[in-house]
């Protein structure tokens, strides 16, 4: 065992990164900073499996098939990782208001505030949209709401509605979080 370890770390471990790079060839290669993860990987291999190594088959050949397995298990980890789905990601190109044929772009880009979107009505009444998102608020978060339309600071509101500022804090992020808000685009 004392030979085939002097083999493979002999100039600084020279055949056991050739025997990686071969194995990351297949894969397409990787780039030089993660190279050096995968000569460690190697090297936890390499101790595991000369505890394990049994003389009746050839050295060369074992290694490589641990090391590619392993090599391939952390590959897969690592590109787990990278793929998972962006779950809100929208166009910003999207019509959120048919019948003004308004883009999102639009109502980022401008003055838009949630609180004069809400309240504005037309002919007296609101869009749907509005409506379903009132109705996925509280009471208390609707009072606020308001009061926040009509221009009232945050400590004049807390004291109209008896509030502490955890509450207030609370309907605002309650008011302004995506799940409530997506009705409206």
């Amino acid at each position: 065992m004392e030979q085939i370890l002097q083999y493979y770390y002999a100039d600084n471990a020279k055949k056991l990164h050739g025997t990686v790079d071969r194995i990351l060839l297949r894969f397409g290669g990787i780039s030089e900073k993660d190279k050096d993860d995968f000569y460690s990987l190697a090297n936890e291999v390499f101790a595991d499996i000369a505890g394990r190594y049994d003389a009746s088959q050839p050295f060369d050949g074992f290694l490589y098939a641990c090391l590619s397995n392993k090599i391939k298990t952390e590959m897969t980890k690592r590109n787990r990782e990278k793929r998972k789905m962006d779950k809100i990601s929208i166009s910003i190109d999207i019509i959120v208001e048919e019948d003004e044929n308004l883009a999102l772009l639009d109502v980022i880009a401008g003055r838009w505030t949630l609180e004069e979107e809400v309240f504005e009505r037309k002919d007296g009444y609101y869009s749907n949209k509005i409506v379903k998102y009132l109705d996925r608020l509280s009471r208390q978060q609707r009072d606020v709401l308001k009061l926040m339309a009509d221009g009232y600071l945050p400590e004049e509101i807390k004291k109209m509605l008896q509030m502490d500022g955890r509450q207030y804090q609370d309907c605002c992020a309650a008011i302004h979080s995506y799940r409530n808000t997506s009705v409206l685009f």
